[in-house]
């Protein structure tokens, strides 16, 4: 049986950037959060590094700002990086009222809960002071300015942020669902340009269901899965960037997808991620005969930007026909490496390696969109009432390359900033209006999903081979082709059988590696993450890759 819910604000997706909407919304706000997995899920759980943020007298805004503008390579929006580092402080903030626990000078974690409370000792005018918490350093920053929980900030982050909903009377949370596409005016063939709900499959029951709102958030996340070896969790397919996308939106950037340099190569690991810290903290990158290399590609050596660490890598690999290289803190004593990376050092121990007695085993891995559904500084899009938070959209804060621990930021600034102008927008807004229940009549269950395994593991490995760290117009071409041959049979599967989370996951990633591979097409030059063998240099002025439904070939279904 089909059900059908409404409520006054959809979000899907439930990492930091949906709950950050959620949580800041008014209290009489009839929220629905649609969860992928169960709650908590999405790859704020998995993040191990720390929220980038200037909270030392030592630092400035300004020298902030100027370290992600020089990561972006000259693509970054001024406007994005300075309206997002100045309100980085004031997020961190109201996360530890949240109750999340950061890592205090000495390596105790924070267990003072909601120290920013209104009580008759403490207001929010006079917030409890942020210096004794421990800030770490890592790559591109000039300063340490990174909070952490440990090495398991996402964690920490997420559970806080989750136990917050689980509290709160008018959130509604809805978990196993998997969005299929968003409701538009259009598609209802109603005068307008507005989002009014979504199609979601519960995969629990197999029956899609209707949800209605009058706003509607997206924050599904990135779309690294597009790529055989990904540090992230098996749910980040592009959902919210695919469904926008066919709903009328714009996206930007899509070509820069950001390899983090260090994720665990072992045979039964599976998208464990290496966090930045460890070169923060020392960690030193070894080629198999032990010898440092980094020099020879930038001075600021393990420290330098994601993209070039992870091209020096990748080009010592194939120099060496290596299927890895190492990252090295064994140098460090094992008390310093256990109480800064305790869940490293567990999860490796669980593989048989001692990182206090030897290096660890890494290759680079797919890690991070910085491209996304083009949006303003409260998460606007082309659509009205449809917002776009977190990974999944484009603010302009990243521009060729993210630096590292922006995106959590990122999360909680534009997270925040969407609910601002929901509420200021709220009286305004009708009710959404009827929308017919999924019509399921013309199709029947599949017999065939070898056709779905086969195209999965077809379109993960020529994006790895082809649109991968290093790049070049016969590879980038020879994908565009695959991706045309592979898109007809997607939409024959899709339009004659039920869906499933499977078949609606290969749906949205075959629209994210078109999108991919035409963005990386358009592009003659090599900045940032995108680095092409045929345009090795950067050209004078950094333009963004705008691609746009109505007039562009990346197909639309």
């Amino acid at each position: 049986m089909q059900s059908s819910f409404q409520h006054d604000v959809l979000i899907i997706g439930s990492g930091a950037a949906g709950l950050s909407v959620a949580l800041n919304l008014g209290k009489h706000v009839k929220v629905a959060v649609i969860s992928k997995g169960a709650l908590p899920s999405g790859s704020t759980l998995y993040a191990q590094g720390g929220i980038a943020a200037v909270l030392d007298n030592s630092d400035t805004v300004e020298s902030h700002i100027q370290d992600t503008l020089v990561a972006g390579a000259g693509l970054c929006h001024e406007d994005a990086v300075q309206f997002t580092v100045e309100n980085g402080k004031e997020s961190i903030e109201w996360l530890i009222s949240q109750g999340v626990g950061f890592t205090e000078e000495g390596g105790s974690k924070d267990t003072h809960k909601n120290q920013f409370s209104k009580t008759p000792e403490s207001d929010e005018s006079n917030p409890t002071d942020t210096s004794r918490y421990h800030l770490t350093k890592e790559g591109g920053h000039s300063h340490r300015r990174i909070i952490h929980a440990a090495d398991a900030t996402g964690h920490a982050v997420s559970s806080s942020l989750c136990d917050r909903v689980s509290e709160a009377d008018n959130i509604e949370v809805f978990e196993n669902r998997v969005a299929i596409d968003l409701i538009t005016h259009k598609k209802l063939f109603l005068p307008g340009n507005r989002c009014v709900g979504a199609y979601v499959l519960n995969d629990k029951t197999s029956h899609v269901e209707l949800f209605r709102a009058r706003f509607v958030v997206i924050a599904t996340g990135g779309a690294s899965k597009a790529y055989l070896y990904t540090s992230n969790p098996d749910g980040a397919s592009g959902d919210g960037i695919a469904m926008a996308w066919r709903s009328g939106c714009r996206v930007a950037n899509m070509e820069f997808n950001q390899f983090h340099p260090t994720c665990l190569y072992h045979p039964q690991a599976k998208s464990f991620l290496i966090t930045e810290a460890v070169r923060g903290e020392g960690g030193r990158l070894l080629l198999p005969d032990g010898q440092r290399f980094m020099h020879r590609f930038d001075k600021r050596e393990e420290l330098a930007p994601r993209d070039i660490v992870a091209r020096a890598i990748d080009h010592e690999m194939k120099r060496l026909g290596a299927d890895n290289l190492f990252l090295d803190i064994s140098h460090k004593s094992t008390e310093f490496v256990k109480k800064h990376f305790p869940t490293i050092y567990e999860r490796c121990l669980e593989y048989g390696i001692d990182i206090t007695k030897q290096p660890i085993p890494v290759v680079p891995a797919a890690h991070y969109t910085c491209g996304g559904v083009i949006t303003d500084k409260h998460g606007r899009t082309d659509v009205n009432q449809l917002y776009v938070v977190g990974e999944a959209g484009f603010t302009g804060l990243h521009g060729a390359n993210r630096m590292a621990s922006n995106s959590l930021l990122e999360c909680l600034v534009y997270g925040r900033s969407a609910a601002q102008h929901i509420m200021k927008k709220f009286d305004e807004i009708p009710e959404p209006p009827e929308a017919p229940l999924w019509d399921e009549s013309q199709v029947t269950d599949s017999d065939e999903d070898v056709v779905l395994s086969h195209n999965w593991d077809e379109l993960r490995r020529f994006m790895w081979d082809y649109v991968g760290i290093v790049r070049t117009n016969k590879r980038l071409q020879r994908a565009k082709h695959r991706i045309d041959v592979l898109h007809q049979e997607i939409v024959d599967f899709y339009s004659n059988y039920k869906v499933t989370n499977d078949l609606l996951e290969l749906r949205n990633l075959m629209t994210i590696a078109d999108l991919i591979i035409c963005s990386a097409i358009q592009r003659k030059e090599s900045r940032g993450l995108h680095y092409t063998l045929d345009y090795p240099e950067q050209l004078p002025v950094a333009r963004d890759t705008i691609l746009t439904p109505t007039n562009f070939s990346v197909r639309d279904w």
